[in-house]
Parts: C-alpha cells; structure tokens; sequence
C-alpha cells in the first residue's frame, strides 16, 4: 500500500506540465522567491559553508553506526512512556498507524505534514478504514480538497495560483456567504483558520512527521511556520509521530547544527516560526498533551541504500533547496515527477524506493548543472548518484534503443581517437558551411529532440580538440625560465 506511481509516464506529464498555461504562471514564484531569500540568508551567516560541512559529517555518522541509534531512539522513548513501532514497508506502516487509531475508537485523524505519509499511502488506508484524515498545513490542505498529491516537499501547493485556491474554497466551504471576498492571500489564511480550528478540536489522534529523531533523549523535532504541528500533536488523545528511519541524529547539539541550515535552506529564514520538540506522553504535571506517544520508524526500502552507493541520498533533510534552485523543476513542476519526491532529490530517491525499472526517465531529467549540490545544505552529490542511475538504467537495457545505438556509435569513434578527431573536424566544417547563412538551424536530421523546442547554433572556427592540441603546442613552445 503505497502512492501510485506515474513515473514511467514522465515525458507525457512534461508535454502537459509545459502547456498548462496556470502551471507555468504559478511556478515562476518559486524561481523568484526562494532562491533570493536563501541567498541573502546564508549571506548573513559567515559560517554557513562550515555548518553545512558539519551537517555532512552529523548525517554521515549516524548512517555508518544506525542500528545503534535506532535502538538508544527507541530505548529513550520507551522510558519517556512512549512506544516505537518498526515497519519494513509502506503496508506495516499503514497497518500501525491504523491500529493504533482503532484502537481508540478514532473517527477524526489531524495530519501535519509529512512526505512520509505521502509515500506510503496513508490517508487512503485511514480512509478505508471509516475514520476521516484531516491535512492541517494550508498547502497540503489545499490540495487534499483538490485531490491532488504535493507538487513540492516544503511548499505543497506551489504550483496553484490563489484564483484558483479561492474556487476550490468556494466549492468545499458552501455552509460560507457565497458573497464573500476571497481575493487577498490574508482572507484565504483567515477562512482555512476557521475550518482547521474546529478539525483540530474535533481530531481523536494527531499523526505529525518529524524533521530529525533525537536518539540521546528521544525526542521528536518539526519545524512549520503556521503552528498546526502544535495543535495536532497537542490537542488529541493520542498522537503518531511518522518518520523514515535515517531521520536519527544523536543529540540535541547536532540538532541545532543542522537546525541552522534548514530553515535557510528551506525558505531563507534564520529559524521557522515554529520549530516544536516532542517527548513521550503527558506527564502528570503537564497543562496539556496527548495520553499516548507512539512513533512508527519506516524503512520502505532505505537499508538497501545503506553501504551502497547511493548512501549519501539518505543524508536529505527535506529542504527543497535542490528542486528550489532546479531549471528542469522550473519548468514542469513537481506533479510531472509521478511520485512523491520530485526534483533533483526525487530523480535520486524515487529509483532507489521504487526502482530504476519504474523511474529511470527521472535521473535524465537533468541538464547537471549542478546547481543542486551547490545548495544542498549536506552536500549531497546529486549529480553523482543521478549518474550512478543513467549507468544502471544502460547496463539493465531500459533506455530507449536509439539513445543505446547512439552511445554505441559515439563509443566507436572515441576508442578510435584519429577517426574522431578526423570525423568532428570535417563535420564542423560542413555544419559550419551549411549554417553560415543564418547561423543557426532550425532542423538537422537526428536533432529533433532538440530543434523541435529550440535553434542549434551552427559551429564556428575549429574544434574543442584542435583548440587544445594549439594551445599545448604555443605553451610548449615558450622557452623555459631557470634562476
């Protein structure tokens, strides 16, 4: 039981992406907002490139020593009255999660935010089971009345405008004045606020994600900027942390260290609104909280990534820096992934939880600029790993048979390096001769891959290599200096 995949289906859902005229107009505030404000965020801090080398090494040192975090994390919790729940896959998780609300007699379930619940396909299983999931973050509220999945990790909404979130509030909300103004984003704030508050004072359990497991105490830590990961933790009798099981630092001071490059990372801020620790049930003299603490730790995967080369993906602390930064992102939004991670970090993850064979298209959705793993706030090689999965996607025959016949061309001539330098110095010429005209074509044979969008610019002067061979030459040349 897990999200349905549409993956395979990428290059259609880019071809739609591409011509949905209120996509393309929605994505342009990420491309405008968030690569400023983390910009000018990490300006403010001198150490920021230290705190993201910390961070690095923080998550590479639990994931080399995991299994003992896991247990001193459940150890704590356990003391603090609180019980962990290990599921192997999305369908034990599911299964917890739904027991433990059974067990309560749950009809109303508060959600905060949480990618995790997203992959393993948890409101649909709470909904099988005749209790009522409620999103209680605006975004992901928003698109649960939609009936759409998150288009960004941290932004779930990003790709609606608010014409469109005030048609779909005027659709759910009919008990409201038909006649009420809905046109400023603060009015929209204002009547979802009113909705949420009587969910939450409705709610039998409260299931939250976590942004990083404390093992020395055995805590939980979100961080939101609008408070409902409060409220829904707080308010019911029971309440369900959900995490992935890589999400363990070791304590509260490497919390805070990474704690630095998140919200930066994230939205540009020094600090979210709200950054929330949680640990074990209430005790007896505390005003408030839930009777029962339970926390499901997910694997749904992750150990296979462990001691492979594709480890360093489980370093991800769920920024979206990566997709933020990211011009293919720009262009087609986070939907045309088909699963729950889009961007550069889901073209990594998605092949690694669901398999190259269902997400291959992903890792070449890529220009490698690199502009990801320049931003990546642990210095994730993105890159590198969405390589690793081109090379995989050739070795098991899953790329198409022209791009494999091309390879194989191109690998025919580069063993034969006269033939190659021969081979591209004619063809420069003759494409030169042929462009000259106006400098550019509009259509080659074998390029419609690139001219059906754009011109290819004909080629001027010599080759790469014949530059090269010249300059080595004239440096050769020059006599030496000695003392």
């Amino acid at each position: 039981m897990s999200h349905a995949s549409t993956s395979p289906q990428f290059k259609a859902n880019t071809r739609k992406a591409l011509g949905d005229t209120q996509l393309q107009a929605a994505l342009g505030h990420v491309r405008h907002r968030f690569i400023d404000k983390r910009a000018q965020a990490a300006a403010r801090l001198p150490e920021f490139e230290a705190l993201r080398d910390s961070a690095r090494d923080i998550k590479d040192h639990v994931l080399a020593h995991l299994d003992l975090y896991l247990e001193t994390y459940e150890a704590n919790v356990t003391a603090s009255g609180g019980k962990v729940h290990f599921a192997r896959n999305a369908q034990e998780a599911c299964d917890a999660i739904v027991g433990i609300c059974q067990a309560r007699g749950a009809k109303t379930v508060t959600k905060g935010k949480s990618m995790v619940s997203e992959e393993i396909g948890l409101n649909a299983a709470i909904e099988a089971a005749g209790m009522v999931p409620v999103e209680t973050d605006l975004g992901e509220y928003i698109i649960q009345i939609r009936g759409e999945t998150p288009s960004h990790i941290i932004a779930p909404a990003v790709h609606l405008t608010k014409e469109q979130v005030a048609a779909d509030f005027r659709h759910t909300h009919r008990h409201l004045p038909a006649q009420r103004d809905l046109t400023a984003p603060e009015s929209l704030l204002s009547e979802a606020r009113g909705i949420l508050r009587e969910k939450f004072l409705a709610a039998d359990v409260g299931i939250t994600g976590a942004n990083m497991l404390i093992a020395e105490t055995g805590s939980s830590i979100i961080v939101t900027n609008e408070g409902n990961g409060d409220l829904t933790q707080i308010l019911p009798k029971v309440h369900i942390v959900i995490a992935s099981i890589e999400k363990i630092v070791p304590t509260l001071e490497d919390a805070a260290q990474i704690l630095r490059v998140l919200a930066r990372s994230a939205t540009g801020q020094d600090m979210t609104v709200y950054t929330t620790l949680s640990t074990g049930p209430r005790r007896a003299d505390d005003p408030d909280g839930p009777e029962e603490y339970h926390v499901v730790l997910v694997d749904n995967g992750r150990s296979a990534m462990l001691g492979s080369e594709f480890e360093e993906m489980l370093r991800c602390i769920r920024c979206g820096a990566c997709m933020n930064h990211c011009p293919v992102y720009h262009a087609v939004g986070g939907h045309a992934y088909g699963w729950v991670y889009p961007g550069p970090m889901g073209a990594v993850l998605t092949p690694s939880l669901i398999g190259v064979d269902e997400a291959g298209h992903l890792p070449n959705a890529s220009t490698f600029c690199g502009r990801c793993e320049s931003v990546c706030p642990v210095r994730i090689p993105l890159p590198k790993l969405m390589r690793h999965w081109r090379e995989r996607e050739f070795e098991r025959h899953l790329s198409p048979a022209t791009i494999r016949a091309g390879l194989g061309l191109w690998a025919f001539f580069a063993k034969r390096p006269v033939l190659y330098r021969f081979s591209t110095t004619l063809g420069m010429r003759l494409l030169s001769i042929m462009g000259r005209a106006k400098g550019r074509f509009h259509w080659l044979p074998f390029t419609s891959g690139w001219t059906q969008s754009r011109d290819l610019p004909a080629p001027q002067g010599e080759t790469f290599q014949a530059q090269w061979h010249r300059a080595q030459k004239a440096a050769n040349a020059k006599p030496s200096v000695t003392s």
